[in-house]
């Protein structure tokens, strides 16, 4: 069987690499060999993402075609990636892309950092905010008002409260989406949605198609549970979704499931189109996935004005090939760890069964809590506190990085809570293990890749404002003076106290 999961066209990857040279070309530098220039070129496109690792390369005679080259420079190209292991080759199966063993993939950035760190550290490591008092307390208050009938019952509920249920399957219906209480289940948190489909629906070494870069947690996961991640490169900035790309690999690939963030997508905060929604469904239909929309971040938009486009299963209404994940945590407070799915009566039925061998139930108490909000118009008024607040620090934290960082390079998103900035042409790892010492926490781009793409990026989260958000840009930019002139190793002034 052969090694390479997806595949790159000869045209598609010219293209890629005319675009970044003309993009980081550099007026009167020293001019490298074609072949090395080439080489080059591959390698920074792997560690960007833009190509996927374990993509099928095109022969050397179609790409020297491509980029009208000469077969011998692509030859030499390919013999140089593989001297330096972002290659593999085998007879009869072509080569395809791969990143050196000397490459881990970081593990820090994206862990709750620890109450003693908060005086000194400046947490840019976890894309959540403080609760949106007082609504958690109210929330939580009449939550306990109304527990005392359920206090006489076992409490086991492997479906969810049938009155959040029916609360969530009305939220739908008023969108549009026809819903049923019996398409809903309740989970703990949207991390414990998805990993309920993985394992009703991909088993160990099944196939699934993300976006490259995705959600650090969720690749986690996947490679936990041992199934075969399949990247699929997202476009430039905030363009989000290629969909000949996607077609192509769900029709090579034949994943079993897909993972999508369409809504303020989690780190680039990209916003898919209706076109690109409408694509994408029909595209899992044709090949047989089942494609999973992670709609935690649907309700941070950050403008106004903004008109929103339908969500991804109004495009499948009866759940026969879209699975909806939505969550509390992001809109509302990380702490409510009260997730949702949203599909066919049949799924919905086979992940309650399959439920009774994981965790039975999601605490009564929480989502007592939340269908409270929801019904009593709370919800929307504290997640209009979370847009603010996001927004607020959305805006400083762009000017302070702009100012700090100039060359760094993003677009500012809509929505959502994640900036992806492209550092310069520094080693985001490098970044994220000095940042730590001048006092500032950011994870680095290779958490959001598949085996150690993305090297050159960092993920902010808008999760600090005002003289916060300068100082995290001051230390980041400390940091990058350090990781640039080649003294990251040496000590460094301990982190100042900084008090928010």
């Amino acid at each position: 069987m052969a090694e390479w999961t997806s595949a790159v066209g000869a045209a598609q990857l010219a293209r890629l690499i005319t675009s970044q040279q003309e993009r980081t070309a550099v007026p009167g530098a020293r001019k490298l060999p074609a072949y090395r220039t080439l080489a080059d070129g591959i390698r920074l496109l792997v560690l960007e993402g833009r190509v996927p690792v374990a993509a099928r390369l095109p022969a050397e005679r179609e790409l020297a075609g491509s980029l009208s080259l000469s077969r011998t420079t692509v030859a030499a190209a390919y013999e140089a990636l593989r001297g330096e292991g972002f290659l593999e080759s085998r007879r009869g199966a072509g080569s395809w892309t791969a990143v050196p063993a000397g490459n881990p993939l970081p593990a820090r950035g994206l862990e709750p950092l620890p109450p003693e760190s908060l005086g000194s550290m400046i947490d840019l490591g976890c894309a959540a905010l403080p609760a949106p008092e007082p609504w958690l307390t109210k929330a939580v208050q009449g939550a306990l008002e109304e527990l005392p009938p359920y206090a006489h019952t076992h409490g086991d509920y492997p479906a969810g409260l049938p009155a959040l249920r029916r609360m969530l399957a009305d939220r739908y219906t008023e969108q549009g989406i026809p819903t049923m209480p019996e398409q809903i289940m309740v989970t703990t948190g949207a991390m414990g949605a998805i990993d309920a489909i993985c394992s009703l629906f991909a088993g160990r070494g099944e196939r699934i198609a993300v976006e490259s870069p995705s959600y650090a947690n969720i690749l986690q996961l996947m490679r936990a549970a041992g199934v075969r991640l399949v990247p699929v490169a997202m476009a430039e900035g905030l363009a989000g979704w290629d969909m000949d790309v996607w077609r192509q690999v769900l029709r090579d690939s034949a994943p079993r499931l897909a993972y999508v963030v369409a809504d303020f997508h989690n780190p680039t905060g990209a916003l898919a189109s209706e076109e690109q929604r409408r694509a994408m469904v029909e595209a899992a239909r044709a090949a047989g996935t089942v494609l999973v929309a992670d709609e935690t971040m649907l309700e941070l938009s950050l403008e106004p004005d903004l008109d929103m486009p339908r969500p991804v299963c109004s495009f499948d209404p009866a759940g026969s090939t879209v699975i909806t994940v939505g969550s509390a945590s992001k809109a509302f407070w990380a702490g409510m760890r009260i997730g949702w799915v949203r599909a066919a009566p049949d799924v919905i039925r086979s992940l309650v069964a399959a439920r009774a061998y994981a965790d039975l139930g999601t605490p009564v108490l929480e989502q007592l809590a939340v269908n409270w909000l929801m019904r009593t118009g709370g919800w929307a008024e504290a997640v209009e506190m979370r847009r603010e607040q996001a927004r607020e620090n959305r805006d400083a934290l762009v000017a302070a990085v702009r100012r700090e960082l100039p060359d760094w390079e993003f677009e500012v998103p809509l929505g959502g809570l994640t900036l992806w900035a492209r550092a310069g042409g520094l080693s985001g790892s490098r970044l994220a293990e000095v940042g730590e010492r001048v006092g500032v926490r950011v994870p680095s781009g290779p958490r959001f890749g598949v085996d150690g793409a993305f090297e050159g990026y960092v993920r902010l989260p808008f999760t600090v404002g005002g003289p916060v958000a300068e100082e995290a840009a001051v230390r980041l930019a400390a940091a990058a003076r350090l990781v640039a002139s080649g003294e990251a190793g040496a000590s460094s002034e301990p982190p100042r106290t900084f008090v928010a």
